[in-house]
């Protein structure tokens, strides 16, 4: 888990949780927003293309659409990143089916 170093993200809950879950917890570099850069674009696209893309009737249906959503965003979806690929190109033997 990299998080910036927000004081919710240094308390002893947190730090529990994410041990107990056998998480590893990293911090970004103080005044480096540029470590952020992935992770905010990432949330902004969880924003716009799946949590907030259109209206759910349940927060249990929102989160039954997220596996459908992953899957697009990195199996189908091209980044701009990638030159116009999927993730899941850049991943060599992705399925385990060669050797």
């Amino acid at each position: 888990m990299l998080n910036d170093n927000g004081s919710c993200y240094r308390s002893r809950d947190w730090r529990d949780l994410l041990t107990a879950a056998g998480i590893t917890h990293k911090r970004t570099r103080p005044y480096r927003p540029q470590t952020n850069g992935k992770v905010e674009r990432f949330n902004r696209t969880l924003h716009d293309e799946w949590a907030y893309a259109r209206p759910y009737r349940s927060e249990a249906e929102r989160r039954e659409a997220f596996p459908q959503w992953l899957h697009t965003c990195n199996h189908h979806r091209g980044h701009t990143a990638l030159k116009g690929q999927p993730p899941a190109s850049r991943v060599p033997n992705l399925t385990g089916r060669y050797t």
